[in-house]
């Protein structure tokens, strides 16, 4: 068994680039990281059912089958396969694959696997048998004790001693702290990104209320950023979202409802331009409250009837704050229209009251699911006792009444998951933990990977461990399951914290 160097990725030259080859042209990007997630999905799958069930059992059949016909498939056509785990990133021939709340467990899950094995590298030369890869995921999830290459040669002559020889194995890379520093950096640009929305948006509101003129540039260069985050496919930014600050919540809602609009927004196949078009309306879409009075907006009680319908002209009366503000620099149209319609409901219901008939844009659609969503798990002034996600999800699913496109409505929590980020809750081991990311298998819904926060003793940790509640023991029972949801502020635990 020899020891192989990682593949490092192509580096960029001078002059103009290159046009990008089609997605299904041989070496190509888009197609490494098409067939690269298929492969990767199906390593995933092999690797729990070989876990959970002899290796005659059909299901396990099925899935090794699978990932055998993608291997050879890929190997024919590109003449290689490397699968090169490097801190949180998982490379297959020299490509990364983007990582994602849809498919965080997945690699977690693989990249867990291959650095408890020692192994940093996984080269396939040549074609594959469905014996081979049952060897090899076997003895992977059976590490050795020792340091990691003590690990790693053991691995080795376990696949040497079961003749299976068409695996090429290497160490984790030299480069692995650089990519865990290169991964803090990406944590740290997520919560500059976060500080610098909220800011802005604070300097924008605060003008409006004293009558000047905002900004724009800079409100164009928070949503480009925010944009360009969640194009990146960074968790990092869905888990800022956590931070509803109650002396700030006119502005960190107002960031909140702009990154859960262009996250759901690139969910439902909106192009880029098109998000920058509703990040800018998301992040504006309750300028109009610049123009109500702080006092109502602030009181604890109940409005009166002239309270209620003057906060209920803030809708129209952020379209003539846009209008005014696009007489000076572009805003996007599209802006205006969600600030007018992210109160009305799909039976055009709700307010303000329209004139004309009209059909209700998908952009307000969607920053009306975003913003139902975070005003109702914020801590406000006439609501001391915010509803736990779960909660409001639920009751966004299943409540007519609220007037959502259920389309959209199934979409995010198909993004945040049934138990949405942030989520305090109780396991069956008595700890507790907070839902880090979505489990990507449908089946799996309720079992997200979760940050555990507590021992079974009730002592908080921090800053926690991640745990896959997929995870099953060797009689095939879940390790951890979810028994419910827990007020965060009972147990003196701060969400936010867990992700800064």
């Amino acid at each position: 068994m020899t020891s192989a160097q990682p593949i490092h990725a192509a580096t960029g030259t001078y002059g103009p680039p290159a046009p990008p080859p089609e997605i299904g042209e041989r070496g190509s990007d888009g197609f490494i990281r098409k067939v690269g997630r298929e492969l990767l999905m199906a390593v995933y799958g092999a690797l729990r059912t070989v876990k959970m069930y002899p290796p005659d059992n059909p299901v396990v059949q099925k899935s090794l089958d699978d990932l055998v016909r993608l291997t050879n498939d890929l190997f024919r056509r590109e003449q290689e396969v490397d699968i090169r785990c490097t801190g949180e990133f998982i490379f297959i021939n020299g490509t990364r694959l983007r990582l994602d709340l849809d498919n965080y467990a997945t690699f977690s899950r693989i990249i867990s696997a291959f650095r408890e094995a020692g192994a940093g590298l996984c080269r396939v030369r040549g074609d594959t048998t469905p014996r081979d890869w049952v060897v090899f995921l076997t003895v992977l999830q059976a590490p050795e004790q020792g340091d990691p290459d003590a690990r790693l040669q053991a691995l080795g002559d376990k696949l040497t001693g079961a003749n299976v020889s068409v695996f090429e194995l290497g160490p984790f890379s030299a480069a692995d702290a650089a990519d865990a520093a290169s991964q803090m950096q990406a944590k740290e640009a997520a919560k500059r990104t976060y500080a610098q929305s909220v800011s802005v948006t604070k300097e924008v509101i605060n003008s409006v209320r004293m009558g000047k003129s905002p900004n724009i540039k800079k409100i164009k260069r928070v949503v480009q950023g925010i944009v360009d985050q969640i194009l990146n496919e960074e968790t990092s930014l869905i888990g800022l979202t956590t931070l509803r600050d109650y002396d700030e919540y006119t502005f960190t809602h107002s960031v909140n409802v702009c990154i859960f609009s262009v996250a759901l927004g690139r969910k439902v196949g909106l192009t880029r331009l098109q998000l920058y078009d509703l990040g800018v309306g998301a992040l504006m879409h309750d300028v109009g409250k610049a123009r109500v009075p702080l006092e109502i907006l602030n009181k604890p009680g109940s409005l009166t009837e002239d309270e209620w319908r003057t906060v209920c002209n803030h809708p129209w009366l952020g379209v003539l704050q846009l209008f005014q503000m696009r007489g000076q620099n572009d805003i996007p149209y599209r802006a205006m229209v969600v600030a007018f319609e992210h109160h009305k409901k799909t039976d055009l219901t709700g307010y303000p009251r329209h004139v004309r008939p009209r059909d209700l844009s998908i952009y307000s659609k969607v920053v009306a699911v975003s913003d139902a969503f975070d005003a109702a798990t914020s801590r406000r002034a006439y609501q001391t006792v915010p509803l736990s996600p779960a909660d409001v999800l639920q009751e966004m699913r299943i409540n007519p009444r609220r007037g959502m496109d259920q389309v959209l409505v199934k979409a995010f929590m198909s993004l945040v998951g049934h138990y949405p980020v942030g989520t305090l809750v109780v396991l069956d081991t008595f700890e507790l933990a907070l839902v880090h990311a979505a489990n990507p298998s449908p089946d799996a819904i309720s079992r997200p990977i979760v940050k555990i926060v507590s021992d079974e003793r009730g002592n908080v940790l921090f800053p926690g461990a991640l745990a896959d509640l997929t995870d099953r023991d060797a009689a095939g029972v879940y390790k951890r399951t979810i028994i419910k949801v827990a007020d965060p502020d009972r147990y003196g635990i701060r969400v936010s914290d867990y992700y800064i």
